[in-house]
């Protein structure tokens, strides 16, 4: 059965989809607004607000918020990203009227209590530094901080412990007033649920929120890129190289995707045989593409011992070098089938198809069609993959975040001369 979208009175819109095959629903409110709508004395209150959305409302305490849920065997939990905060549930059919219930009670009636705000600043002040103590987590944040250097879109999601200290009940009130409202909402719910009931049951709770936002458009993202490095007495030195990607809306985007998996998508992957394979530099090396609404981001991640550290860099630039040169068909349809099973295999899971549904209408403005994704897939050849590749990686300015014994590592210098044609040579 295909997905079914209604648009409320208010500016909501509702989107299901029946799976008949299944006994269980995931429903959840999608929102346009994360961490990069945040101010410079707001980092981090988009994340604390999510947090704070389980500690109390109007109705319901804390305690029994969470007992609600568990007594019927339902979960409940919530994700904040850089544009978008998610708060979800998956709960069996007849039991679904309950996790609505739920879910709009934490986005129309928070209490935000005093004495929980401390305690949950508190546990994310441990988030923090659990991050922090955590060099495969913490990189990544650096890694984005050194891209986007001071901008909204580079910060840590969490903040910092100096930020969420003082954050305030009537702050969150605020931050919630500005950025949550219909316009900017997808309720979406997979599995066994009907779309009707679903619809009238939502409009019943949520038919009356305030229809516009008072938030204006973050500002626009400007890559510029950078090298960040810190030496820590560790086994592994944690490695990621990235470039500007391309935004959700640009054509490059699928492309990019597809390159990501042709580099280091799996273990036939071009950096996968031959970094881990033909020369054992590490356990595990992959790339990935993150796209947002404006910019993205192509990075590629690694972890070595000290001794592999000198030969890993110039290793991964010979082989964006030669990705600019060729691709073959066979890697192309390779990834092409990673992309796509994916895609497909997704479908039979109610939380991802209805985080799926809810993405796409936010990012798009519409539920793309499969047929429609898979053409686009189609459309890209060995050729673009290349030139694109050549675009990305050659005479553009990279980003470098190391963390570890990085005393061996090239030098950034060095490393941006690797990435010209005067500079490249084979290894």
């Amino acid at each position: 059965m295909g997905v079914d979208i209604s648009r409320s009175s208010n500016g909501l819109t509702i989107a299901t989809h029946t799976m008949p095959q299944v006994e269980s629903v995931v429903l959840g409110i999608w929102i346009k607004s994360g961490s990069r709508n945040e101010t410079a004395d707001q980092h981090g209150i988009a994340h604390l607000l999510e947090h704070m959305a389980f500690k109390g409302t109007a109705n319901r305490s804390a305690l029994r918020i969470a007992t609600d849920i568990e007594n019927v065997g339902g979960e409940i939990n919530a994700t904040t990203n850089v544009e978008t905060t998610a708060y979800f549930a998956r709960v069996l059919r007849n039991n679904m009227p309950l996790a609505i219930d739920i879910l709009c009670d934490i986005v129309t009636s928070p209490k935000f209590d005093e004495d929980e705000l401390e305690r949950e600043k508190q546990v994310i002040l441990q988030e923090i530094g659990a991050a922090h103590d955590t060099p495969d987590d913490i990189v990544f944040d650096h890694f984005t901080e050194t891209a986007f250097r001071h901008q909204m879109i580079g910060r840590p999601i969490l903040g910092t412990p100096e930020t969420v200290q003082g954050f305030s009940a009537d702050d969150l009130r605020s931050f919630m007033k500005t950025h949550y409202s219909a316009d900017r909402m997808i309720i979406a719910a997979a599995g066994a649920v009907e779309h009707n009931v679903f619809v009238r049951e939502i409009e019943q709770r949520l038919g009356a929120f305030q229809a516009h936002s008072a938030s204006s458009l973050p500002e626009l993202a400007n890559y510029v890129g950078g090298d960040f490095r810190e030496h820590r007495h560790l086994m592994d030195t944690q490695v990621l190289l990235g470039f500007e990607g391309r935004a959700y809306h640009m054509r490059d985007f699928y492309a990019s995707q597809l390159l990501s998996m042709v580099l280091g998508g799996g273990m036939s992957s071009r950096l996968f045989q031959q970094v881990r394979e033909n020369r054992g530099l590490c356990y595990s090396i992959y790339a990935f593409h993150w796209g947002f609404s404006d910019t993205g981001l192509f990075g590629i991640h690694a972890a070595t011992g000290e001794s592999g550290l000198e030969e890993l860099v110039p290793v991964i630039l010979n082989e964006l070098y030669k990705t600019s040169e060729h691709i073959n068909q066979r890697e192309l349809d390779r990834a092409r089938a990673q992309y796509s099973a994916g895609l497909i295999m997704s479908k039979e899971s109610p939380a991802s198809r209805a985080n799926h549904i809810a993405r796409q209408i936010l990012l798009y403005g519409r539920l793309i069609p499969d047929e429609e994704l898979f053409e686009r897939l189609s459309l890209v050849t060995p050729e673009r993959l290349a030139d694109l590749a050549g675009r990305l990686f050659l005479n553009a300015e990279p980003t470098l975040a190391a963390i570890g014994p990085v005393g061996k590592l090239m030098s950034f210098d060095e490393m941006r001369q690797r990435l010209t044609t005067q500079g490249y040579h084979k290894i």
